[in-house]
């Protein structure tokens, strides 16, 4: 009778071992896999300034000033606008999107509200304009899009 017993407490202890082994592997599974995804959020917010320089570099430039007869300007306009695209092609590439939220519904988790105003013919909560855009690595919000949300009357 003791035998069965010191059985059955041994044969628990070996079943909640095994069950602890199992969620600490699973566990350092997942944290691996983040690890893997998300290892490069430090080196990515660095390189999100560099994307954000660019793109107001190529908003500077008065369209109508690009021109064949101001060649300077017209090859330097392009050589930014050809490295704008190819840094929104290896952030993609890695897991990289810009958040761009006009007309969409405000989430504190993606957007970081800069003030409210009341406009007219937009909905509450939305958002109607954006100062700064924003970028997520995977699921992850990297750097929240800074806008002006629609206040209720």
């Amino acid at each position: 009778m003791l035998f069965i017993v010191v059985f059955c407490v041994l044969q628990d202890k070996y079943k909640r071992a095994l069950a602890d082994t199992e969620n600490l592997r699973q566990r350092s599974k997942k944290l691996v896999e983040d690890a893997k995804l998300y290892g490069i959020q430090g080196f990515c917010k660095d390189l999100l300034e560099v994307a954000d320089v660019l793109e107001k570099a190529t908003e500077s430039v008065p369209k109508e000033e690009i021109k064949d007869d101001n060649p300077h300007l017209k090859n330097l306009y392009e050589g930014l606008v050809m490295t704008e695209v190819q840094m929104q092609k290896v952030f993609k590439k890695h897991g990289v999107t810009k958040l761009n939220p006009v007309n969409a519904k405000f989430d504190p988790y993606e957007h970081e509200a800069l003030f409210h105003a009341p406009m007219e013919g937009k909905e509450p909560g939305t958002v109607a304009l954006v100062t700064k855009v924003g970028y997520k690595l995977h699921e992850r919000t990297l750097r929240p899009a800074l806008v002006g949300v629609v206040k209720g009357a």
